[in-house]
């Protein structure tokens, strides 16, 4: 299989997580992509027109597109169960869409910044996305603390992604304010060595 990557990527480092926690990280080859809104790369444009990453190129299929199709997809490759069935699936389905909803946010901030024209940006609009992280960080705090130390699924997995990207791109905002309880889940997920081998480079 060949993942199309960018290292700085938060969605793909979902699937770089995933791939180092269920042992398929060797079954993977990476190519390396630069894509814009602005400025697609062609070389992506076959396998995502929506000139995206990640995007996972299969021998059995069509491309996948979407971290939450590829994950699902090498969840199932692995018999990994990332995503429970029963009950507790929909609660890993609610966390990674939360996850995913905060780092559409965080990453439309570095957009603001990075693509639009200075005399065009908006700070209200900056400080709206934010706010979007800012209740999904209260929320992850107050009321799914419980899950979040549970067995590893991929709630867990999109989170710690999801805060690692903030860190990253926004970590003058302090997200931790006001969140102990997640704070200190993410500091000791942070630790595990998928993480610590798909960090962003500094």
């Amino acid at each position: 299989m060949k993942l199309s990557y960018s290292p700085t990527s938060p969605y793909v480092r979902k699937v770089m997580v995933l791939l180092h926690e269920t042992g398929q990280i060797e079954d993977v080859s990476l190519e390396n992509i630069s894509t814009t809104p602005l400025a697609p790369d062609a070389a992506l444009l076959p396998n995502n027109p929506l000139a995206k990453v990640p995007a996972l190129v299969r021998d059995e299929g069509p491309a996948l597109y979407d971290s939450r199709v590829i994950c699902a997809y090498l969840d199932n490759r692995a018999s990994a169960g990332l995503y429970p069935q029963g009950a507790s699936r929909w609660d890993t389905l609610t966390l990674e869409a939360t996850a995913d909803g905060m780092l559409d946010a965080a990453l439309a901030m570095v957009y603001e910044g990075k693509l639009r024209p200075e005399d065009k940006r908006m700070p209200e609009w900056v400080e709206g996305q934010w706010g979007k992280v800012e209740r999904a960080c209260k929320t992850l705090n107050n009321q799914w603390a419980a899950h979040l130390a549970g067995p590893l699924d991929m709630g867990q997995i999109a989170v710690g992604c999801a805060l690692g990207y903030i860190d990253f791109r926004h970590g003058a905002r302090n997200w931790r304010a006001g969140n102990p309880d997640l704070a200190a889940w993410f500091d000791a997920f942070d630790s595990r060595p998928a993480m610590m081998h798909t960090a962003p480079p500094q």
